[in-house]
């Protein structure tokens, strides 16, 4: 059984390394050939295709009562986004922002982790405030599509074709079906482990269900698209906060009830998320040493999250 679930996480790092090329690739000649930046692309497309494994787990925990995966799910994802994925990715190479991913795309996220654990002070989610939050996502990507950014000088990937689009649908369905694989895998010996239910979903499933973020924004920085390898990470950060818990939150007859522990962990987002937005300010880049603090910070909490989660 151990042997089999390495054997499987091996193969689905292999899948989704391959499927975030063709994302990437599919992704930046999409915007070039729309008019739009790659930043924009990243904020909605990309994102939304590589947070459809946290869809999947959130919607079907929400549905079987499990509302601690469900929220610790996207609040992990998030909190790995940022300090791991965004961490690492600015670890290995500097990533440069700018004056509207910071104020527009960066207060917006801000705003949104805080009506979040605002909503859940009393730890439970109602039906009305997935509502709120599903709303607040047709608004901001309703804005996204009608503002029309206008492309930056980015480096080229080659030209469009029509076989841009399957190649760019294949690698979203290689990358969730990878990640997917590699979840119950990673769960499996977590189980094993004897780690508990919440520790394994702040930890593992969340950790999980961002590879596709991790590969596709790796692979976008490194081929020179630091615009879609960010853009990939704060939307998919909306797009969990507002899509996934906004649906979870509305499929719910009665509010969804989470551990106290649940609400730290949103606690603990808001305060990441700011400090990422304030790095982004400051010199208007992620430098290496940002990204080192950012990578720590996510490796201090595992530690706390399995040292007191662990049977």
């Amino acid at each position: 059984m151990l042997l089999i679930n390495l054997a499987i996480i091996v193969v689905c790092l292999v899948v989704l390394i391959v499927g975030a090329t063709f994302i990437v690739e599919g992704a930046a000649r999409l915007a070039r050939h729309l008019g739009v930046s790659e930043l924009v692309i990243g904020l909605t497309v990309v994102a939304i295709g590589t947070s459809a494994p946290e869809f999947a787990v959130t919607i079907a925990a929400a549905l079987r009562g499990q509302a601690d995966i469900s929220v610790s799910n996207v609040v992990g994802s998030n909190i790995f986004n940022l300090g791991f994925i965004l961490g690492g990715v600015a670890a290995i190479t500097a990533i440069h922002t700018s004056r509207r991913l910071v104020y527009r795309d960066g207060s917006i996220l801000i705003g949104t982790t805080l009506l979040l654990l605002f909503f859940l002070r009393d730890l439970e989610l109602q039906r009305w405030e997935g509502g709120v939050l599903f709303a607040c996502l047709i608004v901001y990507v309703s804005y996204l599509i009608y503002q029309r950014e206008a492309p930056e000088e980015e480096i080229p990937d080659g030209n469009f074709t029509w076989l841009d689009v399957p190649r760019l649908i294949v690698g979203i369905v290689m990358v969730v079906g990878g990640g997917h694989f590699l979840v119950d895998a990673a769960v499996n010996l977590a189980r094993l482990a004897g780690v508990s239910e919440w520790a394994i979903g702040v930890t593992i499933i969340a950790a999980g269900t961002s590879m596709p973020e991790l590969v596709t924004s790796l692979i976008a920085a490194i081929r020179g698209h630091e615009g879609l390898s960010i853009g990939n990470l704060i939307g998919s950060d909306l797009f969990n906060l507002l899509g996934v818990l906004g649906v979870a939150g509305l499929l719910q007859t009665h509010p969804m009830l989470i551990d106290r522990a649940g609400f730290s962990s949103v606690a603990l987002l808001s305060g990441m998320v700011i400090l990422v937005v304030v790095l982004m300010r400051t010199g208007w880049k992620l430098t290496r040493w940002e990204g080192l603090l950012l990578v720590g910070i996510n490796i201090v909490r595992w530690y706390m999250d399995f040292t007191h989660g662990s049977r």
